[in-house]
């Protein structure tokens, strides 16, 4: 059950390590909606830090989920129900409204099919989208210039991949990947890093240029929690530099739910 379109709108993101908020009141003016509000959260989080964000008490709000693990989303529905929320709404892929040209559309991440919904509003019509998302998983998706998900790609992302080389290894360190100062390391650490950043920076470019169909130049949008570390080196090496957009999924989800008319 959902509450009236006027009431604003609470909407979560629930991906493979943190929950995503946004909170969305009214039309923004840009072709995208742009949440007042955001909050980036672990599984484990505390009523405490989700009434701290919120202006207003749960009920207030109409919540629309979206969410790629099981259990992370019960913790939170179960939650908004004992906190009074009457308007709460799980969304599946049918919601989103967007064709996925693949073997199994209901398997495909429905975050990824939400970041689709958003592409569709920013992309040249006619024209073919690749979307970068560097999350926990890094992924590369194509939109078709007809608006539909024509597949992608997943990999390890840099969190994913640097904690792989310290527990699968005896004396390798748990590092933060931030940009190197040369692709040359002198060290361990900065070996790693420049493994981590200049390969996933690699595996983009090989992965958008194997996926793009011939003869298209298409639309580079990049999001995701490490997108800002990446921007520029994508830009430097591409002939259309890749737009960062960093509440794309969050966006995606509100424009399904009905948010975000343009003024």
């Amino acid at each position: 059950m959902t509450a009236p379109t006027a009431s604003p709108l609470v909407v979560v993101d629930i991906g493979n390590t943190r929950l995503k908020l946004g909170v969305f009141e009214g039309p923004s003016g840009t072709p995208l909606p742009l949440p007042k509000g955001t909050l980036s959260i672990a599984h484990d989080w505390q009523a405490a830090e989700v009434d701290a964000f919120l202006p207003h008490p749960v009920p207030h709000y109409r919540w629309v989920i979206c969410s790629v693990n099981r259990p992370a989303c019960a913790r939170l529905v179960d939650w908004l129900r004992k906190r009074g929320a009457e308007h709460v709404w799980e969304m599946e892929y049918t919601d989103l409204r967007v064709t996925a040209d693949v073997e199994r559309p209901d398997y495909v991440g429905i975050d990824r099919l939400a970041n689709v919904v958003a592409v569709n509003r920013i992309r040249p019509a006619s024209e073919p989208a690749i979307i970068v998302d560097m999350g926990t998983a890094l992924k590369v998706d194509l939109v078709s210039a007809t608006g539909s998900f024509a597949g992608g790609t997943i990999a390890p992302g840099l969190e994913m991949s640097a904690r792989a080389l310290h527990e699968y290894t005896d004396l390798l360190p748990l590092i933060e990947v931030t940009e190197p100062e040369t692709a040359l390391g002198k060290s361990t650490v900065e070996a790693m890093l420049s493994g981590l950043y200049w390969g996933a920076i690699g595996a983009v470019r090989e992965l958008a240029e194997r996926i793009v169909p011939a003869g298209s130049d298409p639309e580079i949008i990049l999001t995701g929690g490490t997108g800002t570390l990446f921007a520029g080196a994508l830009e430097s090496h591409s002939a259309r530099p890749p737009q960062f957009v960093p509440h794309l999924t969050l966006a995606g989800i509100a424009i399904a739910a009905g948010a975000g008319e343009t003024a």
